[in-house]
């Protein structure tokens, strides 16, 4: 990006994108401990709409850079936001109703993005950017992060889906817990709520889940979404449990002559027996 007066934050979202379909998406705003303010927001949404978008692109990595994946909404700028005074970019807040997949305060948190996404968490994930870390499939974890709601003790409500996402992911009790008390949850009680998927070492959560992607990629990647979709629909649309079951089949019959098909070839050939999963050298 063009460091230029009007954009006095060119790298509060970097993106890279890697030969082989891994887009990497980072937080970079250390004055801020990676708190999201509107400008943010905005390029936080486009970074997540390019990915979706570029097809040789077939997973994300997510994740906050010097130490913290994010701290929430910029506090800050809220309040600036909200006094009398000309309007900046920075100063733009995206706090409209939900119409779709628009924009909202922490910028993507009204979509369910179309492709994976992995979550590297280090540091703080609070408030808003717990909000955020709810946004991928899961979540690599250091040992030494801490998940809350922060904004407990400010009376900001959670609007950017936390308490939507939280609850599918951990349980009502468990999600109630966290958003009632606002207390900080560290990652060995965020594995045991499955919030955490994986705790890795102080430094390791970028490296662990560039690592877990590279996996998905060896995957057939047609079956591998439908099921995500499937698991999806099954915990936020489907009205009824015949209703999850015929949408999981509907979609699941879409590659039953494609992929699963060369699949049953492949291992009728010898490949993948004993549990075998030959990661990173799967003929897809």
């Amino acid at each position: 990006m063009d460091n230029s007066k009007s954009d006095p934050e060119p790298n509060a979202v970097l993106v890279d994108k890697s030969p082989d379909g891994i887009t990497t998406i980072t937080l970079n705003r250390p004055q801020k401990r990676n708190a999201v303010n509107g400008a943010t927001a905005k390029k936080l949404t486009q970074a997540f709409l390019a990915f979706e978008s570029d097809p040789a692109q077939k997973v994300c990595v997510f994740h906050g850079a010097n130490g913290t994946f994010c701290a929430g909404y910029d506090l800050q700028e809220l309040d600036r936001s909200s006094t009398d005074g000309p309007r900046t970019e920075d100063s733009i807040t995206y706090h409209g109703p939900v119409h779709g997949r628009n924009i909202g305060p922490m910028g993507p948190s009204r979509m369910q993005i179309r492709k994976p996404v992995i979550s590297a968490v280090s540091g703080y994930a609070v408030a808003g950017g717990l909000e955020l870390s709810l946004i991928g499939d899961m979540r690599v974890v250091e040992e030494d992060a801490v998940f809350g709601v922060f904004c407990r003790r400010w009376g900001v409500p959670l609007i950017d889906g936390g308490t939507v996402r939280l609850q599918a992911v951990v349980g009502l009790g468990r999600a109630l817990d966290m958003i009632l008390t606002g207390r900080p949850v560290g990652a060995q009680e965020a594995l045991s709520f499955g919030l955490a998927n994986r705790v890795v070492p102080k430094g390791k959560a970028l490296e662990e889940a560039q690592g877990i992607a590279r996996q998905l990629l060896a995957f057939p990647q047609g079956c591998m979404n439908l099921d995500r979709n499937s698991c999806y629909n099954a915990a936020y649309d489907a009205v009824s449990f015949e209703g999850a079951l015929a949408f999981e089949y509907d979609q699941g019959v879409q590659v039953l002559g494609s992929e699963s098909k060369n699949g049953a070839a492949r291992f009728a050939g010898g490949d993948g027996r004993h549990g075998e999963f030959g990661l990173g050298k799967a003929k897809l």
